[in-house]
């Protein structure tokens, strides 16, 4: 690491941190040349590949952003919404790849949007799966009952032992 005071090319690391739950590295540097001392902070970038082949940073704000338009007229807060964008990034974060698909940042978008709001999930999948017809929509609201009427005949079962 170069030196900002005197460019001297080499620094001494003199104590690490993680700061924000661990996605930055704040490193105490100092100079052998200078003896000055220089805080610099690392942070992994996550990369989206867009189909046409572009490559952009990772946007927690743009997933704000398209769930709170399928969100909008629902009641979904911005807090729901702000950590529905960090479960995602999460997500996508422990995949540990440097780049990922913009389909698998939308894959791990629809199963939180769908706990969240069944109405928003719909509204977000018929846009992120291209839905062209009506049989689409019934197809995907299918899907939604079936699993609520599993989940609703899991939460009537039972705990085991009592």
């Amino acid at each position: 690491m170069r030196c900002p005071y005197c460019r001297y090319a080499d620094s001494r690391v003199v104590d690490s941190r993680e700061a924000e739950d661990g996605q930055l590295i704040r490193r105490r540097r100092a100079c052998p040349e200078c003896g000055r001392r220089f805080t610099t902070v690392e942070e992994a970038v996550l990369a989206v590949v867009k189909r046409s082949g572009v490559t952009e940073p990772f946007s927690r704000t743009k997933i704000m952003s398209g769930v709170r338009k399928a969100c909008q007229g629902r009641p979904v807060d911005d807090d729901a919404i702000a950590l529905l964008a960090q479960r995602v990034e999460e997500t996508i974060r422990a995949r540990g790849a440097a780049e990922v698909p913009s389909h698998e940042v939308g894959l791990a978008i629809l199963g939180p949007l769908r706990d969240l709001d069944e109405v928003a999930y719909l509204r977000f999948a018929s846009v992120y799966r291209s839905f062209d017809t009506l049989d689409d929509f019934e197809r995907e609201i299918t899907a939604l009952r079936v699993a609520a009427a599993a989940r609703q005949e899991t939460a009537d079962e039972p705990a085991a032992g009592r």
